[in-house]
């Protein structure tokens, strides 16, 4: 286990497509997780925000999600991968930790269904909305080398964190999400 380096804006890792975990239970996928655990935390006391990290994040390009919200609840994604999107979509201000000092305007899905495994190789369906179907959907971007800055809309979707911290309130933010396995 160890904090790795968060891959920047610019790294050409960050814009390869993941490949497929083929053993979720192997010794190697568990390092990465908890790789990306320590390396989560480490960022998240640093940067005063996150919920999740990718494994492309820290220089790893397979199909990875850790998901920590307020230490209490904690999910390892093998392979995640979106089914369905609702008809609806929300403007939303993204931050990523391999851009930590901006912050991106992008539309995303209100609601998206996903399959993913976990370390044990069971499979798993869930159904988000809003905060959270945001945030999976930024992490299985990355999966794909796919970055905020790519999907930016609206008029000024580009914002330097510390002018839009000045005005806006972050508190709501990091409340525990509402989550529900089908």
């Amino acid at each position: 286990m160890a904090i790795r380096r968060i891959r920047q804006l610019g790294d050409p890792i960050l814009r390869v497509r993941c490949e497929r975990v083929h053993d979720p239970k192997s010794p190697a996928v568990r390092l990465v997780a908890d790789d990306l655990r320590d390396t989560l935390r480490a960022a998240r006391a640093r940067y005063k925000m996150g919920r999740a990290m990718a494994a492309p994040q820290i220089g790893a390009p397979v199909r990875l999600v850790l998901v920590e919200i307020t230490g209490k609840q904690r999910w390892t994604m093998v392979n995640p991968e979106i089914t369905d999107v609702g008809p609806e979509d929300f403007l939303v201000w993204d931050d990523c930790f391999s851009f930590p000092n901006l912050l991106v305007r992008v539309t995303r899905a209100y609601r998206v269904s996903l399959t993913y495994e976990d370390l044990k190789g069971k499979s798993h369906t869930m159904e988000l909305e809003g905060p959270m179907a945001e945030l999976l959907q930024h992490e299985i971007d990355h999966l794909d080398g796919i970055l905020a800055v790519d999907r930016a809309s609206g008029l000024d979707p580009f914002s330097f964190r510390s002018e839009w911290e000045k005005v806006h309130d972050l508190s709501e933010r990091y409340e525990p999400p509402k989550l529900r396995e089908v």
